[in-house]
């Protein structure tokens, strides 16, 4: 079993969506983690509604520092950034540089902001997508 941490700036929408994809889809092939370079503190609400309505568990799931994961016992495989603000603000002391992916996915949450509920299913879907999609292809070509 292979252990992944997925992070963004907020760690309260993408990297969210990433491991809670991964733990209740693909829990058999992989373990996933999140956390934020600046977490918001809390995961956005329209998401998790979002995900329960998918039955995910989401127990473990919580806006955090990826500062936690430095001295942990926990190895990570692999790192994955899913903004551009977490890749250049990246901790450099993990794994090594080819073990570092980036994913470059558009930020929900301004769209979020203005939108009623109708479109935030819409807009919180399409990015469940997009992750979910780049998932399965990672785990095809690893």
């Amino acid at each position: 079993m292979k252990n992944i941490l997925f992070v963004c700036t907020g760690n309260s929408h993408r990297s969210i969506i990433a491991e809670a994809i991964i733990n209740n889809n693909f829990n058999d092939k992989l373990k996933a983690y999140s956390a934020g370079s600046n977490p918001a503190g809390v995961v956005d609400g329209d998401v998790i509604k979002f995900l329960k309505a998918k039955n995910y568990d989401l127990r473990n799931v919580s806006s955090k520092n990826f500062d936690i994961f430095i001295n942990s016992e926990i190895k990570m495989d692999y790192v994955i950034t899913v903004c551009n603000n977490a890749n250049k603000e990246f901790c450099p002391i993990w794994p090594k540089k080819d073990q570092i992916i980036h994913w470059d996915i558009e930020d929900p949450m301004t769209k979020l902001l203005n939108s009623d509920d109708e479109e935030k299913k819409i807009i919180i879907s399409n990015t469940f997508n997009v992750i979910n999609e780049k998932i399965i292809n990672l785990i095809k070509n690893k």
